[in-house]
């Protein structure tokens, strides 16, 4: 018995390890990563509006498994010289902004239905640039913007656009293409 159970123990040794081994490569894969959603969209950072990824249809993309109700755009940001307000005006299509850090992962998600008078309006800032703004800003006249703190300086903001029926793809792509992406300067 005592050879059976020195195999047990090597076998449950030999699983953890695996096990762990496998949780570390699926947890540093984003970091690893060359081709991530950040750099394929990181050519869109100059851009003023966001920059169609995947037309309603979904053909000529480079998204796994794009759906073809939806028109899908980027705004890459850079907080490093200010922050990003992005700007988009609703209509009759369903529309959300999600926002997301350069190394992965939703902080901020937003829909249409949160848009005051056709108008949607979000700044998103690091908190030093949070911190800067409300000391710049009047008592008596506060802002009414929208405010977003990002977790890194880095990141990218998803347009989605939907069409229920095909006859709206070309509407619902220049919704998506419409959505202002502009960099403000520091207060």
């Amino acid at each position: 018995m005592r050879g059976f159970s020195r195999f047990l123990v090597a076998t449950f040794c030999g699983i953890v390890i695996a096990a762990g081994v496998h949780i570390v490569a699926i947890l540093a894969s984003p970091y690893l990563a060359d081709q991530d959603a950040f750099a394929k969209v990181q050519t869109t950072l100059t851009a003023e509006k966001a920059q169609i990824i995947s037309k309603p249809g979904g053909e000529n993309t480079w998204l796994p498994r794009p759906d073809p109700a939806i028109a899908v755009a980027t705004c890459v940001f850079d907080l490093r010289n200010g922050p990003m307000r992005v700007a988009a005006q609703t209509g009759s299509l369903p529309l959300s902004f999600s926002f997301h850090k350069e190394s992965g992962g939703v902080y901020f998600a937003v829909t249409d239905r949160a848009a005051v008078r056709g108008e949607l309006e979000i700044v998103t800032l690091t908190a030093r640039q949070l911190d800067e703004a409300r000391a710049a800003e009047d008592e008596n006249d506060p802002s009414r913007d929208v405010r977003i703190v990002s977790p890194e300086q880095q990141g990218f903001v998803i347009v989605r656009v939907a069409a229920p029926s095909a006859s709206l793809r070309p509407q619902a792509e220049e919704a998506a293409k419409s959505v202002s992406c502009t960099a403000e300067q520091d207060p």
